[in-house]
């Protein structure tokens, strides 16, 4: 069986493959582009991130008509 560690990255591996296949956005991955090419500004917490881009995606309402 495979180590704790391991385990645990490949976990991570594929949540990150689910939420790019389903259209979320790797937090990491932008709270570190924030940090390297803006880092005037703020680094939102992960909660916050995911509010704004919900908020983005769905704030015009519902993209069904039935």
């Amino acid at each position: 069986m495979a180590p704790r560690s391991v385990r645990s990255a490949r976990l991570r591996g594929w949540l990150d493959l689910v939420r790019q296949i389903a259209g979320m956005p790797d937090y990491e991955r932008y709270a570190e582009h924030l940090r390297r090419c803006h880092p005037d500004r703020p680094v939102p917490d992960r909660r916050t991130f995911f509010e704004e881009y919900l908020r983005t995606r769905y704030g015009a309402g519902s993209t069904r008509c039935c």
